[in-house]
């Protein structure tokens, strides 16, 4: 499963996101298919929503409920990516911001390059990651958290596997065959228990983690409301820095 927009530094659009649903629900089906490497072209893994996308949608009359939907879509790529019974692995050969971090953190096993680096700077720009904010607390806990999203701190690639963000880490050429190793590994287990051990790792924290993604998507279709919010995309837009109320 590939994000292919190097021009944007693979910033997920809706029609993009849409595509990687498509893409999960093809893989769900397809029982050939043992394990799922998610990766990306250019030297980002991904920076998030496309956040020039998101601006456009603050200067139509029914933006809360197009934030809504955006929200929404957000929600079904992270619950899809995390019930798919097949081991996804994230190949991180990049920066991966934002919503790039949820989607690494969705994932089952994470391998990584020196290039990697993982940073949350939504509050920078007015809005909030709703959905970073529980799974990073669901696989990392609650003080990290809190250090990536209040404190503002950017992990390496050394850092992210000091705290188990990163389950391995092998040079930028290396990347894909480390990933493809693994998933061919996956493939000589049992599908039957793979499946259900994943499943077992994501239901134990089950309902609590599914209600926190949707409390996180309502957080963050309403901060898009926010003046803060309205300041921050358009100050992205227009390159400069923004001047909060």
């Amino acid at each position: 499963m590939l994000i292919d927009a190097p021009a944007t530094r693979n910033a997920l659009s809706r029609e993009m996101i849409g595509q990687l649903i498509d893409a999960i629900s093809d893989f769900h089906q397809d029982k050939s298919v043992r394990a799922l490497i998610l990766s990306s072209t250019g030297s980002t893994f991904c920076s998030g929503i496309n956040l020039m996308e998101w601006q456009s949608h603050s200067e139509e009359l029914d933006a809360i409920h197009q934030w809504q939907q955006v929200a929404a879509e957000l929600q079904e790529l992270i619950e899809a990516m995390m019930r798919l019974p097949k081991p996804i692995i994230a190949a991180v050969d990049g920066p991966a911001l934002g919503f790039g971090l949820a989607m690494v953190l969705a994932s089952d096993l994470v391998v990584t390059s020196p290039n990697a680096e993982f940073e949350v700077p939504s509050s920078r720009l007015g809005l909030v990651s709703g959905f970073t904010v529980p799974l990073a607390t669901f696989r990392l806990g609650a003080s990290t958290a809190s250090r990536l999203v209040l404190g503002g701190q950017k992990l390496d690639a050394v850092q992210a596997q000091q705290i188990g963000l990163s389950h391995l880490q092998v040079p930028s050429d290396q990347i894909w065959a480390a990933a493809n190793q693994w998933a061919c590994k996956i493939a000589e287990s049992s599908a039957e228990s793979i499946q259900l051990s994943k499943r077992l790792l994501n239901e134990m924290v089950g309902e609590s983690l599914l209600m926190s993604l949707a409390s996180g998507a309502a957080m963050l279709a309403t901060a898009c409301s926010t003046e803060s919010a309205v300041e921050g995309l358009s100050a992205f837009k227009d390159k400069r820095p923004p001047k909060f109320p």
